[in-house]
């Protein structure tokens, strides 16, 4: 009788794990689903809150610099943590993965450039356009890594897949010219802000958030380093190239003023929101898939847009809402996963969104490549790692 009543307790038990497993994963998904919101939309938000204040403002590639060295420092304590406080055992890592392997980190200083600029023009960009005129517009990146996956990597992509970058682009196309309405009706907000001069930044900034995330995507397939490696490998050719993009734009105004000038709590908020969002992200969207991913980027904008309507005064009419709404469901459409038959290549073939980017990553926005300026960078990292 012993033998029998122990039996059920043991199935009892056996049948409880897998309940509490699926309930915590559950619960994981529903976290990461409000991160990817939360840095999405707040990244945005919060830099075109600071630089649309009246009073001093802070020069942006010292932000973007400033975010670079934060993001650096904080992968170097990760690391020294996952050597469990072993400074030679630190010291060598590093020295192996940075100067040993030159080559490997050679071959991150083309993808650093790119998401240097990439995070410089966010903030022109941003500067001169709504935060969800810049939202929407902003996931042209899908369209650009979509187009440098197949070309460089040779992927395929979904009859549906097509359709939503259809759809995409003419939803993109449809705030434009609603925007292009507003502003032959009435003049700027704010002598400083220029539109022409904002949608170039952002469409500069999604070329090269598609093509610095295939590409990196491309140089390290097969690599065996860490994310946070990676971060400090790309963050080292990251500072260097921002202090020179500092030097060559705001050099004489820098060393007038100072490296620090015109930083608020609020500006700290931004600097630190673009160095830990993205890291943030690269943790928790491991137990996103790529439809929760998608589901994120397009609440974001409707999060963004319903802020920016109080925040900002941002006037949402017929054809900017037909317009957001094509985007969203054609970021929505991208992120399903294929009904093809089943093969090793085709769960890799979504491209990953930014960021979120930040992204970067702003992804990115991403970015991909999400949304942030942050987002495709990592992401590539984990593929590639």
């Amino acid at each position: 009788m012993a033998a029998n009543s122990q039996g059920p307790a043991n199935g009892v038990g056996e049948d409880k794990t897998p309940g509490r497993r699926q309930s915590e994963a559950k619960k994981l998904k529903y976290i990461s689903l409000a991160v990817l919101v939360v840095q999405n939309a707040s990244l945005i938000l919060s830099i075109r809150y600071v630089r649309t204040l009246p009073g001093d403002r802070f020069f942006t590639t010292s932000a973007v610099v400033m975010a670079e060295v934060l993001k650096v420092l904080t992968c170097l304590v990760i690391i020294l943590l996952q050597r469990r406080g072993s400074l030679r055992d630190f010291i060598a890592l590093l020295y192996d993965s940075i100067v040993v392997q030159y080559w490997d980190t050679l071959k991150l200083a083309v993808p650093s450039l790119i998401y240097t600029l990439q995070n410089n023009l966010q903030y022109v960009a941003i500067s001169n356009l709504p935060a969800a005129t810049f939202q929407v517009t902003y996931q042209l990146k899908i369209l650009t890594t979509a187009l440098f996956s197949v070309l460089m990597l040779r992927k395929s992509l979904s009859r549906i897949q097509w359709v939503s970058l259809v759809l995409l682009f003419a939803g993109v196309a449809i705030v434009q010219v609603q925007q292009e309405g507003k502003q032959k009706e009435s003049t700027v907000a704010g002598a400083s802000q220029n539109y022409a001069k904002g949608l170039v930044a952002v469409v500069v900034s999604c070329l090269s958030s598609g093509f610095a995330g295939v590409y990196f995507e491309k140089i390290l397939k097969g690599s065996s380093a860490s994310v946070w490696m990676r971060n400090v490998q790309l963050g080292i050719f990251g500072t260097f190239l921002g202090l020179l993009g500092l030097w060559w734009n705001d050099g004489p105004a820098i060393a007038e003023k100072g490296f620090l000038f015109g930083y608020t709590p609020m500006v700290w908020g931004v600097i630190f929101n673009q160095a830990f969002g993205g890291l943030l992200v690269a943790v928790v969207v491991k137990y996103a898939d790529n439809i929760l991913k998608g589901f994120a980027t397009s609440f974001s904008i409707i999060v963004s847009t319903v802020t920016s309507v109080y925040l900002f005064g941002f006037h949402v009419d017929l054809l900017f809402t037909l317009g957001a709404g094509l985007v969203i469901g054609a970021v929505y459409m991208y992120s399903l996963p294929k009904v093809a038959a089943p093969s090793s290549s085709s769960s890799t073939s979504t491209v990953s969104s930014s960021s979120t980017h930040i992204r970067s990553h702003l992804s990115n926005g991403d970015g991909d490549s999400e949304t942030d300026a942050f987002i495709p960078k990592l992401q590539g990292k984990e593929k590639g790692c």
